[in-house]
């Protein structure tokens, strides 16, 4: 079972981490001309209770992913995070521990307050959209302006 543990975001194995997954996002993105656009997110959005950033360990203790919840704007009134930077290193994936990610995530974000989660992705990005999907999440209207983002999500907590 992986471990999650709370670190800043801009924590060097973090920062290995988001290293990682801006450049696989890179490598695969075609939805615009301009390609992916990187924005390094700010450590004060994933400080507590504004938002919480953890690293994956594995059973070794080695670090093989990432992800956090961030405070936004609400949304319909509601208490609203955001998912961000939702990653497993290629080597640990399949074996369901993205989904016990966004379950944490999601536990984490409900203990500041959240009663719902957004997300955006990007189209090319099939897998993740299918957890998306399967953990909950329903497609709605954009409600940012992320250049990198072609569909967007939320879920409802109770």
């Amino acid at each position: 079972m992986p471990r999650f543990v709370p670190t800043r975001s801009d924590d060097p194995v973090a920062a290995k981490l988001l290293d990682d997954y801006f450049m696989s996002r890179a490598l695969s993105f075609t939805t615009h001309p301009g390609g992916y656009r990187v924005t390094l997110p700010d450590p004060a959005w994933f400080t507590p209770p504004r938002g919480e950033f953890l690293l994956v360990l594995d059973d070794a203790d080695q670090p093989i992913g990432c992800g956090g919840v961030r405070r936004v704007d609400d949304l319909n009134g509601l208490t609203t995070y955001e998912v961000k930077h939702v990653w497993i290193e290629g080597p640990a994936r399949g074996r369901g521990w993205s989904r016990l990610l966004m379950n944490e995530l999601e536990s984490r974000a409900q203990a500041f307050g959240a009663q719902q989660l957004v997300l955006d992705t990007n189209e090319s990005l099939t897998a993740a959209q299918h957890l998306y999907r399967t953990s909950g999440y329903e497609e709605i209207p954009a409600y940012n302006l992320n250049k990198n983002a072609t569909n967007w999500f939320r879920k409802r907590l109770e």
